[in-house]
């Protein structure tokens, strides 16, 4: 890896270097050594390898140093002394190679990240919103890749352990990074920007999650806005223009905010801050025409930009990710890609486990859309699910991290369930009791509405509530565990 040496590691984690029994005498050069690697998982160490020992909240990483250094690792960043870890864990002292010792392994592994993120001078981009950054971190990785070799973000690696670990994978051939940036309270995107230095931010919405902690959507537009803290001076910003929220933001850093939308004219000063007049002189930068649905299989769509047309095959279904398919086209036409790369990028991205991704099987559809849940992300699955042609069944569970407004806003999904004419809804959890209750009040006598205390109780009755055809989408919070329904579909 460039510069990682083993003393420019120990210098910029503010750590010191030792050298435990495993080192041979010569040990004066070991310093000058690059690691191939860095990791945090134990089964991940390659020969050469530095292994992050993190105690976290269900294990402690130092009980796997005898095991790292047994598969090659050249070091090992840690906590505790040799002499603990034999204590703690019954690793002998004698298993140790190097090893540097920090305060806090966590803020090392951020340390050394931020570091190393500074030997590439590639364009970085940094995606954040309440809602959408897995998709629209595929889609502008798709595109870019067209013409270079790009490096992004796996799975749901967008905290503050995921994005140092996205950093570390970097090397030499790759010619830009899209990096996916997510957060839960205040503070926690200004450390993140400080470790990605964004050369594009790209912001998706301002919704309703983590309500908890931030407590109103001005709230979480503050937090998001930190990622434009350690923004590049001559970077660009680039948003949503058809979001009322991120509408407010006209410029940054002397330079005027770049958008993407469903219409050329952006938003009123009425649905910006609820002023009488017309419009605030705002216009989308890419806008999209000729929209035209194909139900669970995705759009087609004309997209607008510099006075050009590019007729373009989105893969993915829902408005929404006609929205996402633009935030691409804007970023890639800023890092010089053509109408042609930009439209075939598009075509080719395919969905991401737990985010609206169609599943033939073989007596239903399923829209596997479990990994997260809030009250604009369910109103899009449930749109989406109303272009089945077929029953449409939806099994909904709790959306977290909603706070106060947890009641209200899961009465709201249940009304809008019905509403949309859902044909079964089924309704998982405590708080989804709510959305029960309100799909009750309002649904229209022929649609069929049940609640269930528990996954478990779900599961035993589900075999018998569906039928052969229905399209099903399974849609909540994380931490409900919903992929236990999609495995048990499968």
């Amino acid at each position: 890896m460039k510069n990682m040496t083993l003393d420019k590691i120990a210098q910029v984690s503010n750590g010191k270097l030792f050298y435990g029994k495993l080192v041979p005498a010569a040990k004066e050069t070991d310093g000058n050594r690059e690691v191939s690697c860095v990791v945090m998982d134990s089964r991940k160490i390659v020969p050469d390898g530095l292994f992050i020992a993190n105690v976290g909240a269900k294990a402690d990483g130092h009980k796997f140093i005898g095991q790292v250094f047994e598969s090659g690792a050249l070091c090992v960043v840690c906590e505790k002394t040799p002499e603990q870890v034999e204590s703690e864990h019954g690793i002998p002292v004698e298993k140790w190679g190097a090893y540097i010792l920090v305060e806090n392994s966590l803020q090392a592994l951020k340390d050394i990240a931020e570091y190393y993120r500074e030997q590439f001078e590639i364009p970085v981009v940094g995606i954040t919103g309440s809602v959408g950054k897995t998709s629209t971190k595929e889609f502008i990785a798709g595109v870019l890749s067209q013409k270079l070799r790009v490096l992004k973000t796996e799975g749901n690696f967008n905290n503050e352990v995921g994005v140092p670990l996205t950093l570390l994978r970097l090397r030499e051939e790759h010619e830009a990074a899209v990096v996916e940036m997510g957060i839960s309270d205040f503070g926690e995107m200004h450390r993140l920007s400080k470790m990605v230095k964004p050369d594009i931010c790209v912001m998706t919405n301002i919704g309703q999650s983590h309500l908890d902690h931030l407590k109103s959507r001005a709230g979480i537009l503050k937090a998001k806005t930190e990622i434009f803290d350690y923004m590049s001076e001559d970077g660009f910003v680039c948003v949503n223009g058809d979001d009322d929220m991120l509408a407010s933001l006209t410029e940054v850093k002397g330079k005027r905010v770049l958008r993407f939308g469903l219409t050329p004219d952006g938003i009123s000063d009425r649905e910006v801050s609820g002023k009488s007049g017309g419009s605030c002189g705002y216009h989308n930068d890419v806008y999209a025409d000729e929209v035209e649905s194909r139900g669970l299989f995705g759009s087609s769509a004309v997209m607008y930009m510099d006075g050009e047309s590019i007729p373009v095959e989105i893969p993915l279904p829902g408005q929404h990710m006609v929205i996402n398919a633009m935030a691409a086209a804007l970023v890639a036409r800023l890092l010089g890609l053509t109408a042609g790369q930009i439209a075939e990028g598009i075509a080719g991205v395919e969905a991401v486990g737990g985010r609206s991704r169609i599943m033939r099987l073989e007596k239903l559809t399923l829209i596997d859309d479990c990994y997260n849940a809030n009250p604009v992300s369910m109103r899009s699955a449930i749109d989406l699910l109303e272009t089945a042609p077929d029953r449409k069944v939806a099994i909904l569970g709790d959306m977290l991290g909603l706070g106060e407004n947890a009641e209200c806003l899961h009465a709201e999904v249940g009304r809008y369930a019905v509403e949309k004419g859902t044909d079964l809804l089924l309704c998982v959890g405590e708080n989804a009791v709510k959305m029960y209750d309100s799909a009750l009040e309002n649904y229209d006598g022929s649609q069929d509405i049940r609640y269930f205390a528990t996954l478990e109780e779900l599961l035993e009755d589900l075999p018998g509530l569906l039928l052969e055809g229905d399209t099903v989408l399974v849609k909540a919070s994380h931490d409900m565990e919903f992929h236990r329904i999609v495995e048990f579909l499968k």
